[in-house]
């Protein structure tokens, strides 16, 4: 795959991160008003990093400079799933809720991991 030719919103792994956050946003907007700028902040925060590190890896000049934009969205990727448990431990949110969010992020993952070695091997 050739950067230049493929903009970055044809990405699955791009959209998919877009779906995260909108669950994310949805999902969060009946936590406790006092979770405002506490939890709500961090998980929102921390999904809307993902799409965006793709992104900016994607514009970046080398394969190395991409990798670590893409080891950026994992991060905030893992942080979001802790987040999503710390929801679920205070009842803000509900099982079924935390396990499609599970899933998306589980899907994310696996995505982000094979691009993450797709530049890996243009680095070989």
């Amino acid at each position: 795959m050739e950067k230049e030719n493929k903009s970055y919103t044809g990405l699955e792994v791009w959209q998919l991160a877009r779906k995260l956050v909108s669950e994310v946003y949805s999902a969060s907007q009946a936590f406790p008003k006092d979770e405002l700028f506490g939890l709500t902040n961090q998980l929102r925060r921390a999904a809307v990093s993902i799409p965006s590190n793709i992104a900016e890896g994607c514009g970046r000049q080398t394969p190395r400079d991409t990798i670590n934009f893409l080891f950026m969205a994992r991060g905030s990727l893992y942080e979001l799933e802790t987040q999503v448990y710390v929801a679920l431990d205070l009842n803000y949110l509900t099982t079924e809720t935390a396990d499609a969010l599970f899933i998306l992020v589980t899907s994310c993952k696996k995505l982000l991991h094979g691009f993450i070695n797709h530049y890996r091997q243009q680095l070989a």
